[in-house]
């Protein structure tokens, strides 16, 4: 690999982190990295500013925002590295749910207690949590979370969750500024909410991006066949609508999870260089 200007932007929020899309609820950060950094960066430092000598990579959130940013905005980008990027959400984030949801309960108004359960009015409050609007419970486990200075993983994972639903599902009118795909006390899943989160799984998107996708020089993907989060399952398939759709690029899988990966870059970024070099 010969030489290059890798530029790591600051993309933390109040939720941890983000998807690297435009989110009312979490900000534009699509808009942000190709209206802003991009221009900056070829302002500020001696680059071949032009999208066929500018590539995307990231892992976990960030592979899915570069692989998201390959379909959405190739003309920005001219070939993106995937690692271990979220994809196939039914298994991504639906299965860790309702560990959240329990997380959740912890800070319910009024706290449940011991004895017979009676059913639910049909009242507002009910027609609320059925359009997946917080009650309380999720303001009040941010207000406490973000009061921490060491937090559990029960607890990381549950805003993991809620900055999901801030990235796929903002609502201006919603009281935290987006929606919840589950019913906070049932644990139903609330299929208009959660529709809106699949129209964001890469898995999906292929056929609709596939011009854009074959316009980049180089698309590299990989993911531990152990992933705790199962995304090799999504990587998978996207490979393998990646190949149905005659989109070349490069799958790999290795013996790992998800965690402490980023020796993966080793692969990646040569492959980055090569197909993006003079």
């Amino acid at each position: 690999m010969g030489p290059a200007i890798i530029v790591f932007p600051d993309c933390f929020t109040s939720l941890g982190g983000n998807q690297y899309v435009n989110s009312s609820a979490i900000g534009r950060y699509a808009d942000y990295l190709v209206e802003e950094i991009i221009p900056f960066v070829d302002r500020e430092f001696r680059t071949l500013a032009s999208r066929e000598h500018r590539g995307c990579f990231g892992k976990s959130s960030g592979g899915y925002g570069a692989i998201i940013h390959g379909m959405k905005y190739t003309q920005h980008w001219g070939a993106i590295a995937n690692h271990s990027g979220d994809a196939y959400f039914d298994f991504v984030y639906r299965a860790d749910w309702p560990n959240t949801l329990n997380e959740l309960a912890k800070y319910r108004r009024p706290a449940r207690k011991a004895g017979p359960v009676k059913p639910p009015r049909a009242n507002a409050a009910e027609r609320a949590l059925a359009a997946g609007l917080d009650d309380g419970r999720a303001r009040r486990f941010l207000a406490a979370f973000h009061k921490k200075t060491k937090v559990s993983s029960a607890e990381a994972h549950a805003i993991m969750n809620l900055c999901m639903a801030a990235t796929y599902d903002p609502d201006p009118k919603a009281p935290l500024g987006f929606r919840l795909p589950f019913h906070l006390d049932t644990g139903e899943i609330i299929d208009r909410r959660w529709r809106q989160w699949l129209e964001h799984d890469p898995v999906r998107l292929v056929s609709r991006y596939a011009r854009n996708l074959r316009r980049l020089k180089g698309i590299y993907i990989d993911c531990g066949w152990r992933d705790q989060y199962h995304i090799h399952f999504g990587t998978r398939q996207l490979s393998r609508r990646l190949a149905a759709a005659r989109i070349a690029h490069r799958y790999e899988e290795f013996d790992d999870d998800h965690s402490d990966v980023d020796y993966r870059m080793d692969v990646s970024l040569p492959f980055l260089y090569h197909a993006l070099r003079p």
